[in-house]
């Protein structure tokens, strides 16, 4: 008997597959060493690459964007990391209207220190489902997606 061609939900599914391993083994090792989810690390990693020329700052919605959020939950999570001091906020200076948000000091060094954790976790989850026949040829994809360098 041979094997039904994969469909396009199939894909989808092995993808979302992939995506859910890797995100649960760096958010254990995440959490276990730098008590950070993938989330609160992805937020400090995008605003982190900020800087002062045109659209260098993120607006709440641009970050929500970009880390995959609703708008609610991008600002409680922003809440919680500004608690913890790793974010400040602060009024746009060309628009009053506008809020920003930078990390502190403290944020850069804690993401600067889980930064190590984060890659060697991605490695480790890709590694491991390679040796899946069904997503290996999704990692193979994902690993043409690296910078050269």
């Amino acid at each position: 008997m041979t094997r039904p061609e994969p469909t396009l939900a199939q894909g989808w599914c092995a993808l979302s597959t992939l995506h859910n391993r890797i995100d649960a083994h760096i958010e254990r090792a995440l959490q276990s060493a730098h008590g950070l989810s993938t989330r609160e690390y992805s937020v400090i990693n995008v605003l982190s690459q900020q800087h002062d020329g045109e659209g260098g700052h993120f607006r709440m919605n641009e970050l929500a964007a970009a880390v995959v959020l609703s708008q609610s939950a991008t600002t409680r999570l922003v809440n919680r990391l500004e608690d913890r001091g790793l974010l400040t906020r602060y009024l746009c200076p060309d628009d009053r209207r506008g809020i920003y948000t930078d990390v502190t000091p403290e944020g850069l060094r804690l993401l600067e220190t889980a930064r190590p954790t984060h890659d060697t976790a991605l490695r480790e989850a890709l590694e491991e489902a390679e040796r899946h026949a069904d997503l290996a040829a999704l990692v193979a994809a994902v690993r043409t997606l690296e910078p050269a360098g």
